[in-house]
């Protein structure tokens, strides 16, 4: 069986000022404060969330 990659997320910038769909998407991701950072299975789902906040994070391949 082949190994799931995984993404390490942090958060590099704050939610604030920024609309309630950015900062429900953080929620969402699991990150509550500047640099946490959380690791998530590599997916569609994921990645679509990343990509509608790419500004507010960096992503890592582990």
């Amino acid at each position: 069986m082949a190994k799931s990659k995984t993404l390490r997320i942090t958060q590099i910038k704050s939610g604030i000022g920024y609309k309630p769909k950015a900062k429900a998407t953080l929620k969402a991701l699991g990150l509550r404060k500047m640099y946490q950072t959380v690791e998530h299975n590599d997916n569609p789902v994921i990645r679509g969330m990343i990509n509608v906040i790419p500004y507010l994070l960096k992503v890592e391949n582990v």
